[in-house]
Order: structure tokens, then C-alpha cells, then sequence
């Protein structure tokens, strides 16, 4: 799966289908560490990196070049005006928790009640509110254009990319072992966080398909970051099995950024009117007004 609410979509799976064989793909822990390689100025297969949490909130549990520990050299790096620019709110986070975080500085914002709370805060993080609506309009530019050259018949480069389908297909087809970051159900892959909840951690891949690896625990901030996500996920998995319209109220009260800026009243309508909005895509327990 590649379609998000990631975590939401895949522990829905895991209960609804436990006897298939799935995870959850995303392209945030290879581009992060992409992007530390850059920011310390070194090639990225030089970087050794273990990371492990939840999708879009899993952390680099471990960073090494040449045997040696990286962390240094990415505080170093965060002390440069230039670089820290480049990836403001996830450096922020990482000053203050210790560890480098996945997925964008626009994301984490919206994840944390820290960096929206106003428009100085926005300003002062440099964050683009409306970032989502730009990238999906760039998205759609772009399938046009690829769309137009297939039709046409007009060549264009074709070259592997970070995302992990075409290396699965690849290993389970002829044996070669790989190893991806993936989203899988924790059955103790991850000690200190919920059991059954979707967890990112490293999985090999072989002939015999994917084998989830276990993680060292998380650092205990670590998880506190992690767990108020897993309980919005929880209720809205939920919401959807038992058709429980409340349990969408629950989760929005209880998601880390919109009580830093809306009421409970204010919620209850937000909810209300995103549900109308979408209509029939939705469970019809979910639709339905208790």
C-alpha cells in the first residue's frame, strides 16, 4: 500500500485481512536520510542509519559514517544558518528530543502543536500552510505531461527511484535479499509501543516475502511522541470497523495540532462538516448522526 492515512489504512488491513501478507510503503526514510547525508556533506551510502517508529514520526535511532557516531556532525550542521533553513522544524525537534525525525519540516509542524499555533509561528518557521494543495496540483501537472508522452509515443528517462515496489518485486522474483523500511502490524517489534498498532521498521525481503525486523525500543521521549498519534489512529480504525461516528469526534479532540488552535465545540463542527463534505466515500455508520 502507498495510499495514506498510511498507518490508519494498514492496522485497518491487518485486522480486517491478518492472514495476508502486506505492508505499508513510504518513501520518508530513504529521502531522510538522503537529505542528513546532504546537510553533512557526504555521499548518502556512506550514512548507516537504523530508524524505527510510526509512519511520518519514526526517528533515526542510530547515524554513523565510517564507524564513527553522525550526530555531531548533523548538530554541526544545524548551527549553520544555510542548512538549518532548509529543514527548520525537524531541526527544531531534533534540539530539543535528541533525534532527527522523518518526513518534511511542513508535515512535522502538523503533527505537533508547536508550530501553528499563529501566524508568527508560521512565519518564524517558514512553513507553507497551503504546501499539500501546491503539491497536488504539481502532481497533476506532472501525470498530465507523462500521460501526454505514452500517448504520443515521445521517450523520456527511465531510471530506478528511492520508492521500495520495483526492489520487492525484484527480490521476491529472483531470491536477491533487500531490506526496505516498511509499515507493518507490531507484534513486539517495537516493545514500548501499543501491540496490533502499525509500526515503520526495517523488513527483509526474499523469495519467502517480507519479514519484519525487531527494533531496540524507543527512547522514551521517542515514544511519548509516538503514542498520542497511535491512539487518534486506534479510534479512527475504529470509527470505521464499528461504524462509530463519535469515535471521529474522539480522534479529532484528541489530534496533537487542532486543539492548539480550535474548541471542543469548534472541532465538533470541523468533523461535522468534513463528513458531509465526503459524503458517500465514507462508511455509512461513520455518515450517520448518532
Amino acid at each position: 500500500n502507498y495510499t495514506n492515512p498510511m498507518s490508519m489504512l494498514m492496522w485497518f488491513f491487518s485486522q480486517a485481512h491478518p492472514h495476508i501478507q502486506a505492508v505499508g510503503l513510504c518513501h520518508s526514510v530513504q529521502n531522510t536520510a538522503r537529505e542528513i547525508a546532504s546537510y553533512i556533506g557526504v555521499g548518502h551510502d556512506r550514512l548507516i542509519y537504523e530508524c524505527a517508529g510510526i509512519n511520518h514520526s519514526a526517528w533515526m535511532t542510530r547515524l554513523e559514517i565510517d564507524g564513527g557516531d553522525a550526530y555531531p556532525l548533523l548538530r554541526a550542521a544545524a548551527g549553520d544558518p544555510d542548512i538549518y533553513a532548509r529543514d527548520k522544524v525537524r531541526f527544531e525537534l531534533m534540539r530539543h528530543l535528541g533525534y532527527f525525525v522523518t518526513e518534511t519540516s511542513e508535515h512535522n509542524a502538523e503533527y505537533t502543536p508547536y508550530f501553528l499555533k499563529d501566524d508568527a509561528l508560521v512565519e518564524r518557521y517558514e512553513i507553507p500552510v497551503d504546501e499539500y494543495i501546491r503539491r497536488s496540483e504539481e502532481n497533476l501537472r506532472a501525470y498530465v505531461a507523462i500521460r501526454r508522452k505514452l500517448l504520443t509515443g515521445e521517450s523520456f528517462p527511465l531510471g530506478p527511484s528511492v520508492e521500495y515496489a520495483a526492489s520487492i518485486i525484484h527480490s521476491v522474483v529472483t531470491g536477491t535479499p533487500g531490506l526496505i523500511h516498511g509499515n507493518v502490524r507490531n507484534t513486539g517489534l517495537i516493545a514500548n509501543l501499543p501491540e496490533g498498532c502499525c509500526v515503520e521498521v526495517p523488513v527483509l525481503v526474499s523469495r519467502t516475502g517480507l519479514s519484519s525486523c525487531h527494533a531496540e525500543p524507543l527512547p522514551p521521549q521517542l515514544a511519548a511522541m509516538c503514542l498520542p498519534h497511535v491512539a487518534v489512529q486506534e479510534l479512527v480504525v475504529r470509527a470505521a470497523r464499528e461504524g462509530c461516528r463519535d469515535h471521529i469526534y474522539h480522534a479529532a479532540m484528541l489530534d496533537r495540532h487542532a486543539p492548539s488552535v480550535l474548541s471542543l465545540d469548534d472541532i465538533q463542527a470541523m468533523v461535522d462538516d468534513l463528513l458531509e463534505a465526503h459524503g458517500d466515500a465514507l462508511p455509512e455508520g461513520v455518515r450517520r448522526r448518532s
